[in-house]
Parts: C-alpha cells; structure tokens; sequence
C-alpha cells in the first residue's frame, strides 16, 4: 500500500526546544544547526560533555525512531490506527510532541505513541 507520510521529528523537537529557551530567556540565533541548537538545549543543565552527548542521542533516537514507523506502516502502525480510530485514509502526518512526556502524534487519526 502508498501512503503519503509527512513526518520531520527533527525539527518538531527543535522547535519546542526554540519554545522553551525563548520563553526562558534565552534568544538563538537564526542560523544555527540542529547539533547547535540540541546542545545549546542540554548546556543548560548539563556539563558539556553530558551535553554533548545528550545532544547527539536525542537526535540520533527522533531519526531512528522515523525509521522504525516507516519500517513499520504496514505491519503494525497502520493496523493499529485503523483499528484504535477508526480513521481510513492514507495520509499521514507524524509529529512528536511534548505533552506531559514524549509522544509521537499523528494528526489525521489522532493516534498517540507515547514514548
């Protein structure tokens, strides 16, 4: 089966971390990286190297877990979806958010994956 599959976990994670530095305070420049803006994120709380490495894991989970839903559609995501609600089309729109944890929603069907 082809689906239409918009997903960029990426940068929903990039920019809810925008959101909260801006809302702490802490302006970023426009033209900064990813990799600058996780660190920029983790630096906060963390030592640098902590920071580091937190950057480079959060980034290397939200691109493997891409992968594994799309690896997954067929067998599991998409049967799953169908039967828990009820939505019947074939496109698809993942993103993660931040809403008392970290869940990955996609929006047509509402369809949550808590992570």
């Amino acid at each position: 089966m082809m689906y239409e599959i918009t997903m960029n976990l990426v940068d929903d994670w990039v920019n809810t971390v925008k959101e909260v530095l801006r809302g702490a305070g802490y302006a970023l420049e426009e033209d900064l990286s990813v990799d600058e803006i996780a660190l920029r994120y983790f630096l906060h709380s963390q030592s640098e190297d902590t920071a580091r490495q937190l950057a480079a894991d959060t980034i290397g989970k939200l691109k493997e877990m891409e992968e594994i839903i799309i690896s997954h559609m067929d067998s599991t995501i998409v049967p799953d979806i169908r039967t828990r609600t009820q939505y019947k089309g074939n496109a698809f729109h993942f993103c993660w958010v931040y809403n008392q944890g970290e869940h990955i929603i996609e929006l047509n069907s509402e369809y949550r994956i808590p992570l």
